[in-house]
């Protein structure tokens, strides 16, 4: 078996070289970029790609908690999606959000969760501990960072947050960004 791996190796990197070779492309670099690209949105099309957004640029904004397990990511309700990293190099990971608001063309404006502890920063709202985090961690939100999800670029639901926390996190957004 291991002579067959070798031989299949072996035509793999023949066709990368050939391939290079047409198309002027380093055979060594084409596979990474494409494995990037498709970790980017977890192999998702681009257009369900969730996208950091500038919160005065999206307009009228209204924050309603109607949480809902129904598969479609609400306000109120904490989801798994891409996130890009805040170098906006085109790398990032797939993290939890919360869901705060539903924009008219059906996509959803969100907030990154983290469990590293910030109680000096106006840029973090407590949230508190839920079954979001399987190790029972307290959370809380970045409110400085603002994420339009397409519900078909997330991966799954988690949970939802109790009312009285989405209220203080929407405060919040509505305080910095001067929101509805």
């Amino acid at each position: 078996m291991s002579s067959f791996g070798s031989v299949l190796r072996s035509l793999v990197a023949s066709v990368r070289r050939q391939t290079a070779t047409l198309t002027g492309t380093d055979a060594r670099s084409a596979p990474v970029e494409r494995k990037q690209r498709a970790a980017d949105n977890h192999g998702r099309p681009a257009e369900f790609a969730t996208v950091e957004v500038d919160p005065a640029s999206v307009g009228r904004v209204r924050m309603t908690y109607v949480p809902s397990t129904d598969g479609d990511p609400d306000p109120g309700e904490i989801v798994w999606t891409w996130v890009p990293y805040e170098e906006r190099d085109g790398r990032g990971k797939d993290r939890p959000v919360l869901i705060v608001a539903e924009e008219p063309a059906g996509t959803r404006l969100a907030v990154q969760l983290t469990s590293k502890p910030h109680d000096d920063s106006r840029d973090f709202v407590s949230i508190g501990i839920g079954p979001w985090d399987q190790q029972g961690r307290p959370s809380w939100v970045n409110v400085g960072r603002v994420f339009r999800v397409h519900p078909l670029g997330m991966r799954r639901e988690a949970s939802a947050i109790d009312k009285s926390s989405y209220v203080g996190v929407a405060a919040a957004l509505k305080d910095r960004y001067r929101w509805h």
